[in-house]
Order: structure tokens, then C-alpha cells, then sequence
């Protein structure tokens, strides 16, 4: 794809290199023409020299792109040459090259120009000054055209490369997004399977009942994970079948999430201070993650012997915190993908989060912004 790009870039370029080449010689063509015209157009005999110098003079705008200034000079010194000859040349070919000078050179290089320029056509009373000046602005007027839509068409490339760069990162936040979301799923379910299995397979011999119960709560929380997967993997693959791939559990299911943590053994408990009330959407998702997250840490990598949950309702803040005393052991030490995960978490929603070890084991302390209430509550 690339390299026929390439080639359809070099035969663009080629056909205006060829259009231009073809233009400039008409161009020439005309010129030469019409000065001849006006050069014997009063009678005067028809001879080889001022015809040859006129040719020269107009033959010289091939080359105006390239040169334009030298392309003036000669144009002037074939007007300079017929002038002494008793003939009175029309000065098209200086016009024409004034013109070019003003279109592809400079302002200040074709404005230093002029000035000689009208001053030698008015004196040789070749042309006067409206002529010499119209024709500068005109060659001003196209130049300062060509810049314009030269700049339209930079811009117009930069805003689609930002508009890529712009897709990309999208792209790239949405991925991470649902990276997260499928870490948190995953790392949970699989964590309270395997430690229920686990202690189903302990007390089978002795307590079958509750060995079973135990396996039914693993069933069921499978089969919830699993249905939560399937929601995600069904909107990569059709992304426009309208399906919520984000799972949206809220605060009030907390309760919830801490029985399930409850029946694996985990002595965790759930403190609620201030006044509750309705969050946004996100920030509720925010908070139950960072805790399922946190207690997911816990029953991992630490056998504590108090887990405490707290959710604080501030005026401006959602303070959510757990805490455990297993020796300081959770949480991955403080540097694994579930602690980066909480902080994006709290930072999406304008939040912070912090996570430390303590004297007996580790706290994790998110702080979220809600919308002020006219209460006004301790946030300390």
C-alpha cells in the first residue's frame, strides 16, 4: 500500500511538473508573440534583430520559476537593447516577469524590484507606472492566494493527524478500560473460586452440607462472572449491537460483595458513616471496584484476622478505606497491577488513592469527589 502510494505521489508530481512546463511555454509562446505584435505594430520595417531579441527576451520566461529575478534582468536588457535601435518595444516580457518575480520570490525581493523596474519602463517610455505596478500586484495576489491554500491544506493535514492521534489514544483508553474492568472481574471470581473450592475440599469429609452450600455460592458466583465476560466479549466482537460491555454494580450491592468475602472465611466487616446517598454511575463503580479489588488483595496474599470496610459520605469527598491487620502482606507489596488499577480508578473520577503498609498489616484509602451537599460533615 505504501509503495503504491509512493507511485501515485510521483505521477501527481509528475503531471504538474509537466502542466506547469507546458504552461510556462504557452506562456512564453503568447508573450513573445504579442510584443512582436506591438513592436511593428506602427509600420515599422520587419527586420532579424529586434525580432531575435524579443524571442531571446520572451524565451527567458522558461525559465521564470526557477529565476525569476535573472529572467527580469534580461527581459529589461532586451527592452534596453531595441530602445537605442529606434524601436519601441511594448515591454511584455518585463511585465510578464515582474509579475512572476512578485508571484514566487518574496515580497521585499520583488517590491526592491519594482522600483527600478517602473522607473526604467516609464522613462523608455515603454509603459507607465499603472502597468508595472498592476502587474506586481497581480503576481502579490497570487502568491499570497497559493500561500493561503497552501496553509488550508497543512491545516487541513495536521487536524487529520491529530484526529488519528486523537482515535489512537481513544483506542488506547478503551483497551485499558477494558483491561481493567477485566482484571477485576477475573482476579475476583478466580480468587473466591479457588478459596472456596479449597475449603469445600476440607470439610468435605466431615461437614458434606456445608461443603455443599459452599460449592453452590462458588457456582453462583461463576456463573455471574462468567455472564459479565460474556457481556464484555460480546461487544469486542460486534461493537455496534448496542450491548454494555461495562458491568455497572453500585454501592448498594456492597453488602453483597462483602457476604461473598464473609463465607470464605474472611472476617471483614462493613462500616457506612455519613449521610448516603445517590452517586454518579461512575464514581459508584469506581468505589465497589477499589473495594472488591482491595479485599481480593487480601484474600490472596494475607490470612488477617480483621478486614474493616469503611465508606465515609463527606460533603465533597467519598472516603473509602480497607483496612486489614495481616502482617502487611496485601495488596500485591504495594506494586502490582491491582494497586495501579485502584489509583486510575480514583484519578478517572478526579480522586486519589493511597496504599500503605501499617504497623500490623496494610490500608488502602481512596478519596473521591462527590457533588457538595449543604450539610457540612467532618472529613477527617
Amino acid at each position: 500500500m505504501n509503495a503504491l502510494l509512493r507511485r501515485i505521489r510521483a505521477a501527481y508530481g509528475l503531471a504538474v511538473a509537466r502542466r506547469s512546463a507546458l504552461f510556462d511555454l504557452a506562456l512564453a509562446t503568447i508573450t513573445t508573440g504579442v510584443e512582436i505584435g506591438l513592436l511593428f505594430d506602427d509600420g515599422t520595417p520587419v527586420a532579424v534583430t529586434p525580432i531575435a531579441v524579443t524571442v531571446l527576451a520572451g524565451s527567458a520566461l522558461l525559465a521564470r520559476r526557477r529565476a525569476p529575478l535573472t529572467v527580469l534582468v534580461v527581459a529589461c536588457a532586451g527592452a534596453a537593447v531595441l530602445v537605442p535601435l529606434g524601436y519601441s518595444p511594448g515591454g511584455a516580457p518585463v511585465v510578464v516577469a515582474l509579475a512572476s518575480l512578485a508571484d514566487l520570490r518574496e515580497r521585499s525581493v520583488s517590491v526592491a524590484a519594482l522600483v527600478p523596474t517602473a522607473l526604467f519602463l516609464q522613462s523608455a517610455s515603454i509603459s507607465s507606472l499603472p502597468v508595472s505596478i498592476g502587474a506586481w500586484a497581480l503576481g502579490s495576489y497570487l502568491q499570497t492566494r497559493r500561500r493561503y491554500t497552501r496553509a488550508l491544506e497543512d491545516r487541513a493535514a495536521t487536524l487529520e493527524r491529530e484526529r488519528e492521534q486523537l482515535d489512537q489514544i481513544a483506542a488506547q483508553r478503551e483497551r485499558t478500560s477494558i483491561a481493567r474492568e477485566l482484571h477485576d472481574i477475573v482476579a475476583h471470581s478466580v480468587t473466591v473460586t479457588l478459596i472456596g473450592v479449597r475449603g469445600a475440599r476440607d470439610i468435605l469429609p466431615t461437614e458434606p452440607r456445608v461443603a455443599a452450600e459452599t460449592l453452590e455460592r462458588v457456582e453462583v458466583n461463576a456463573e455471574q462472572s462468567l455472564a459479565e465476560l460474556r457481556r464484555i466479549l460480546g461487544l469486542l466482537r460486534t461493537p455496534d449491537n448496542g450491548a454494555q460491555w461495562r458491568p455497572q454494580p453500585s454501592l448498594d450491592r456492597l453488602d453483597e460483595l462483602v457476604s461473598e468475602y464473609r463465607t470464605t472465611g474472611m472476617p471483614v466487616r462493613l462500616e457506612i458513616t455519613g449521610t448516603a446517598r445517590p452517586l454518579a454511575g461512575g464514581l459508584e463503580l469506581s468505589a465497589y471496584r477499589i473495594v472488591e479489588e482491595a479485599l481480593t488483595n487480601v484474600l490472596k496474599h494475607t490470612d488477617p484476622t480483621r478486614v474493616a470496610v469503611t465508606l465515609h459520605y463527606g460533603r465533597t469527598h467519598l472516603r473509602v478505606t480497607v483496612e486489614d491487620d495481616g502482617g502487611g502482606g496485601g495488596a500485591e507489596g504495594g506494586g502490582g497491577h491491582g494497586i495501579r488499577g485502584m489509583r486510575e480508578r480514583a484519578a478517572v473520577t478526579g480522586g486519589s488513592l493511597d496504599a500503605r503498609r501499617t504497623a500490623d498489616g496494610f490500608v488502602v484509602t481512596a478519596r473521591l469527589p462527590v457533588a457538595e451537599i449543604g450539610e457540612v460533615e467532618d472529613e477527617a
